[in-house]
């Protein structure tokens, strides 16, 4: 049985077939013609934390391809104590073809995925966010072309969307390069991981994000405290400041390069308004491929493909 849980157990072939398959929907989508590929499948939706583009773009994704979708809060579920992960995961699998998940701990889909007995999708989690990247490659693709070669800089912490667009950049022949303050990098235990899987990843790091974007085909950055790490909030304001997305920045990268966010943005923190704003940025088309993306992910899991 295929999962969606990370980046990390998709193989460069998967990651084509997924992108083709949001692509061409996509096209059909904007054509007027929206196939029930879905008819009557169901989709269930458990989520420990808010959402906006991972619970809309999932829902709107199985509706409009027929099938129809469940959401469930953590207490909705149960997952507080009431019973056993086990068991809410058996039970769940049962009545779904899918079960996305926005959890605080990967644990969580580990265990979904060894009890459920139907297709898990990390919707995001402390150790990855593998829906985000796969909606940002086919943003890059359609505004690149061709990734192989391209170059993406991450500017700002190692997080849980850095990892997962590190392994993506890997399975598709991208360079991947981290600006990140000493502290906030990618593990080497990580790193070395994305080695074993594909020898030929070019990934870097440093702490000078002007030598990071220098060459970026895209620049790419995230909040600085995420859901869960309120606490620090006010010490890494401080600690990643130099690491703000501004004009300045984006004068070091090339003309072409294109400014990235997965959203939502803290504005004129990690990145001011005239970037955000500005010509350079995707990152509402970053948003609207959450849906495509979704679709492509949906499919692929069931092994439908489009006619």
């Amino acid at each position: 049985m295929k999962h969606f849980d990370s980046m990390v157990r998709l193989s460069s072939a998967d990651v084509s077939e997924i992108l083709k398959l949001a692509a061409d929907i996509k096209s059909r989508v904007r054509q007027g013609d929206r196939p029930r590929l879905l008819g009557g499948r169901v989709m269930t939706l458990v989520f420990e934390k808010p959402s906006l583009r991972t619970r809309v773009s999932f829902e709107a994704a199985v509706a409009q391809l027929g099938g129809s979708s469940l959401f469930l809060t953590n207490a909705d579920a149960g997952l507080s104590g009431r019973e056993s992960v086990a068991d809410v995961a058996r039970v769940l699998g049962t009545y779904s073809d899918w079960i996305v998940l926005r959890t605080f701990s990967h644990k969580l889909v580990d265990q979904f995925v060894q009890h459920a007995g139907c297709p898990v999708i990390n919707g995001l989690s402390d150790q990855g966010h593998p829906c985000q990247a796969l909606s940002d490659l086919l943003t890059l693709q359609e505004t690149l072309g061709a990734l192989a070669g391209k170059t993406l800089a991450f500017v700002g912490d190692g997080n849980n969307v850095a990892r997962s667009l590190a392994v993506a950049c890997a399975l598709t022949g991208m360079k991947f390069t981290l600006a990140a303050p000493a502290g906030y990098q990618l593990a080497a235990d990580f790193l070395e991981i994305i080695k074993q899987k594909v020898p030929t990843a070019e990934l870097s790091q440093t702490t000078d994000p002007r030598a990071a974007v220098a060459g970026a085909d895209a620049v790419y950055t995230d909040v600085w405290a995420s859901m869960g790490q309120e606490a620090e909030q006010d010490k890494r304001k401080q600690v990643f400041a130099p690491y703000q997305v501004n004009a300045a920045l984006m004068a070091r990268a090339p003309k072409h390069a294109r400014f990235m966010h997965c959203l939502p943005a803290r504005r004129n923190m990690e990145v001011t308004d005239e970037v955000l704003d500005g010509p350079s940025s995707i990152a509402i088309a970053q948003a609207e491929n959450r849906m495509h993306a979704a679709r492509g992910i949906l499919l692929w899991l069931l092994d439908v493909k489009s006619p």
